[in-house]
């Protein structure tokens, strides 16, 4: 693993070095947009969970720190923080919190245009934390709700997602490894495979109905198959900032790190500010 990320960083700065770089820190935009239906990106919405009487609350940003532009490729280093939060849905307007996912970490993006076709791949070194919330605790009865008890849930990792683009179509593998996890039974190895479509010729450039889907193969103790489909419409640039209202799937283990063990399915409707 060490070779590959060595070779590949040869790669990169040996073809920078042929043309004169053009070097630019806290660049606007992101250099690779966040992959539509991949869970662990920086977003900031909502989603309701149909049925359920149950939110996700989602807020964070990413942001490229420095860019390194030479000829038709660009490297940028930058940085990721955003929480994902499960809040139950009450009367009067209340939505208790439950549990709460923390992420942060640093990222590197490589990305080559060539005409139509644009191909690269994003890189990040990360730390995610997870924790139940006064929401869960029911105070009448002075315990938690369905019995499930807080624990420490860590996991730090590093994941490599190559992509290749063609006009509005983008499909993307991923390879994550957990060097460090908590509980111990969470296995280290990580495998995506997943699209984004988006038509903004359709109707307008400025606004652009899309589908995406992230299937991955993580595993506790066995393997299992977790995935996501969502469609929806975004306004503004496909490729830039936004705002987008979408639907989506979800089956497999639950996303919240307390409640990893769980299976859930269900569908949500959402809003989201494109980063």
């Amino acid at each position: 693993m060490r070779k590959i990320f060595l070779i590949a960083a040869l790669l990169i700065f040996a073809g920078i070095s042929f043309a004169q770089p053009k070097t630019e820190w806290f660049p606007a935009g992101l250099n690779i947009q966040p992959f539509t239906a991949n869970l662990l990106e920086a977003r900031a919405g909502t989603s309701y969970l149909l049925n359920q009487k149950r939110l996700r609350l989602d807020i964070g940003t990413s942001s490229d720190i420095y860019r390194i532009e030479s000829g038709n490729s660009v490297l940028t280093f930058g940085g990721d923080l955003f929480t994902f939060t499960r809040l139950r849905s009450e009367n009067n307007f209340r939505f208790p919190v439950e549990t709460i996912d923390y992420f942060f970490g640093l990222n590197s993006g490589y990305k080559i245009t060539d005409g139509d076709k644009q191909y690269g791949f994003r890189f990040r070194l990360s730390h995610i934390s997870a924790h139940l919330v006064d929401g869960r605790y029911d105070s009448p009865s002075n315990s938690w709700r369905e019995d499930l008890k807080p624990f420490i849930y860590s996991r730090e990792f590093i994941e490599l997602f190559p992509f290749y683009k063609i006009e509005s179509f983008r499909m993307y593998a991923g390879f994550t490894y957990l060097f460090h996890v908590i509980p111990n039974t969470i296995g280290r190895g990580i495998y995506q495979l997943g699209f984004d479509y988006y038509l903004p010729s359709l109707i307008s450039k400025n606004i652009s109905p899309f589908i995406a889907d992230d299937f991955k193969l993580s595993s506790i103790e066995k393997y299992y198959g977790n995935n996501i489909l969502c469609a929806g419409v975004k306004f503004g640039k496909y490729d830039s900032k936004g705002f987008s209202i979408l639907f989506s799937y979800y089956s497999g283990k639950s996303v919240q790190g307390e409640y990893f063990n769980l299976n859930e399915n269900y569908a949500t409707f959402g809003i989201n500010l494109d980063l």
